[in-house]
């Protein structure tokens, strides 16, 4: 049961739906309409494939079973919400893994859940249309590895870790999952400087920036991170990006959010932990405080994303 079927949810649905595991999505919307009417249509660098995967609007709708596993694939601002209907829907014991951003949606999980699991998504993906999903690595689709979560394996994670590696995805069992969350939180601080400023700003000097600020508070916090070297190293080789239809990929989630029009983002559960990290331990961190309000301004009044140039973000971060 996956829910949240939109980029992460919905090609990591497919990629099992493909390879003969039972798959349940469960989206919302013009989104859920469109998958319940027409399918789910998946598109890779190497084509394209409408898949009849069955559809809910809430877990409520799904006929649970024993060995069932809930995947949940929702931005971290719906999680609270999420949990709360799937507590009241699905067996007690069901074993949640988080396919999510951010490192406060498992222990969000752990207030209703005994076994949880948590991901490290390294996975470019896309969804801009009802309907419609992209995944943008070939041959291998992402890096999905497993841990029960704050710590520790067990049958469930080698068996989730299995199945996702036998679609397509590269992913192993690891003991340490919220080590691999804390270094992905430091990677995905790009998101914010790509919805506000354009794709093209992540890598520049407000990108780098905003993860100085990152390594600082997490330092602060004396909180033990897979090093920028481990990550590195895990990634290497793995994840080749590809043109999908003819394009590439336009940009990261928190883009996506904005070029959707969906009047939320993500930034809080982002940006915003090293801001409340630096709030906490007495550290600066005004690049990501910055990027926190403009991407949730620009979010709440639908501005387009990338509307704010590097140069009118350094004028304003000057001015502050």
């Amino acid at each position: 049961m996956i829910y949240g079927a939109g980029a992460v949810g919905g090609v990591v649905g497919a990629r099992l739906f493909q390879h003969g595991h039972e798959v349940v999505l469960i989206a919302r919307g013009a989104h859920q309409a469109a998958i319940r009417s027409r399918g789910l249509r998946f598109e890779d660098p190497a084509g394209g494939q409408t898949l009849r995967i069955p559809v809910v609007d809430q877990p409520g709708a799904v006929e649970w079973r024993d060995g069932d596993v809930a995947l949940v694939a929702v931005k971290s601002q719906h999680s609270p919400a999420v949990f709360a209907a799937l507590a009241a829907a699905a067996p007690p014991e069901v074993p949640v893994v988080c396919l999510q951003n951010g490192v406060s949606n498992e222990r969000e999980a752990l207030r209703r859940f005994p076994h949880v699991y948590g991901v490290p998504v390294a996975c470019p993906v896309a969804y801009l249309e009802p309907g419609v999903v992209q995944a943008y690595c070939s041959p291998v689709t992402g890096i999905l590895d497993v841990g029960r979560y704050p710590r520790g394996l067990d049958g469930t994670a080698v068996a989730v870790a299995a199945a996702f590696g036998g679609c397509g995805f590269e992913a192993r069992p690891i003991g340490d999952v919220a080590r691999w969350k804390w270094r992905l939180l430091i990677i995905n601080l790009g998101n914010a400087v790509e919805a506000v400023c354009g794709p093209t700003a992540r890598s520049g000097p407000i990108g780098n920036r905003a993860a100085a600020e990152g390594e600082a508070c997490l330092k602060a916090a004396g909180i033990d991170a897979a090093s920028r070297e481990e990550d590195q190293a895990r990634r290497a080789g793995l994840l080749t990006l590809r043109p999908v239809a003819g394009h590439e990929r336009p940009g990261g989630s928190s883009w996506q959010s904005l070029a959707r029009g969906t009047g939320g983002i993500e930034t809080d559960y982002l940006n915003g932990e090293i801001v409340l990290l630096g709030r906490t331990h007495g550290v600066p961190a005004p690049v990501n405080t910055l990027l926190q309000r403009c991407a949730n301004h620009l979010a709440a009044s639908c501005g387009e994303p990338g509307s704010i140039s590097p140069a009118q973000f350094t004028q304003r971060l000057a001015s502050a």
